[in-house]
């Protein structure tokens, strides 16, 4: 593994406005004062364009960041990106996310996810990085039956196009780190959680709903297990994997042996999607967004799988701890009082 020292270099991180990306750029900019952070994202509506300005708003005092509104899937833009900038380090977070939008919207994943991502690995073999960083998904193992997954499982089995999508990248990252020697590292982000996070997560969904006095529903009558993983064991896990780029070698016939990783960020502790509303909703109470004799009974409702949906997803975090020293430990109750009490903050 090649260190990369950021510090005094030039980071750009796209999605910046989004849930990982504003972590991300929000910790780089207080661990690495002397790196340059430019920050690109479309802003747009997929849900509250409020949160992204108030994710944003958040790194006003800092001049070392420089915001840039476009879309990646602008070859243009991302060209004069690079060329102004010449960053030395790019963390690819923007992406259309979510499995059932791409039920219903496909094109903007295609757009996003692999149009967008192209450009991002062309303009990274015209103006050459030390490491490209980029968002995978645990949806790329698809209906896996062996748990925890490991990432040297076979992924060919996507059931989402969005899962399709995040395959495709790790398969297009792949083939430019063979042909143009770029360093780059794939992470399988595990159900990523916390303050101002995605409202079309299922956390965030429902405690809409039960603020709304909704019903929420809960899939697969309640037999999901999902390996929910806290913002800041994510954004921890990016840090780290950032300054630690796959080595450039040589192989036997003269040509790079691609520098090229995957890993997976999860908590490595699945959670009984019934353990998990239980617990938002007593922190939930416990924050006042919901009142003391909430009756949760009330609004729950089991419903069947949905087209898109895995029944368990785990990580083997194995090869995260060993090479970077690192594994997810936040507990889901910790991190759910977080987001609770931001949420009252927020919207109360």
């Amino acid at each position: 593994m090649t260190q990369v020292n950021l510090s005094k270099k030039t980071i750009l991180v796209t999605g910046a406005a989004g849930f990982i990306g504003s972590n991300l750029v929000k910790r780089l900019l207080n661990d690495v004062p002397t790196a340059a952070i430019i920050g690109i994202d479309n802003m747009n509506d997929y849900y509250d364009v409020r949160l992204k300005e108030y994710r944003l708003k958040q790194m006003d005092q800092y001049p070392q960041f420089v915001f840039v509104k476009g879309n990646i899937a602008d070859k243009t833009l991302v060209t004069s990106l690079f060329e102004q900038y010449h960053p030395s380090v790019v963390v690819n977070l923007a992406a259309q996310a979510g499995v059932r939008y791409s039920i219903t919207n496909p094109d903007a994943y295609i757009e996003s996810n692999l149009v967008g991502f192209f450009n991002i690995l062309e303009a990274c073999r015209n103006y050459p990085v030390e490491h490209l960083v980029y968002a995978s998904s645990s949806s790329v193992y698809g209906a896996n039956q062996k748990v925890p997954y490991s990432t040297d499982d076979k992924v060919d089995n996507p059931v989402s196009l969005y899962a399709a999508t995040k395959k495709s990248n790790e398969l297009m990252a792949h083939a430019y780190s063979k042909l143009y020697n770029i360093p780059s590292t794939g992470l399988r982000f595990f159900t990523v959680y916390g303050p101002a996070g995605r409202p079309d997560m299922a956390y965030f969904g429902f405690t809409n709903k039960l603020v709304n006095k909704e019903t929420i529903k809960i899939f697969n009558y309640g037999n999901c297990k999902r390996d929910f993983t806290y913002i800041d064991d994510i954004v921890e896990g990016v840090i780290r994997v950032m300054q630690g780029a796959p080595d450039k070698k040589t192989g036997e016939d003269g040509l790079p042996v691609p520098p090229y990783a995957v890993y997976n960020i999860g908590n490595h502790h699945p959670e009984n999607l019934l353990d998990f509303v239980r617990i938002l909703s007593e922190e939930l109470v416990r924050a006042k967004v919901l009142p003391q004799d909430y009756d949760f009974e009330a609004h729950k409702q089991l419903v069947p799988m949905q087209p898109g949906d895995v029944p368990v997803t785990y990580a083997d975090t194995d090869a995260l701890e060993r090479n970077f020293g690192f594994k997810p430990a936040t507990p889901l109750r910790d991190g759910l009082r977080s987001f609770a009490e931001w949420y009252h903050e927020f919207y109360m």
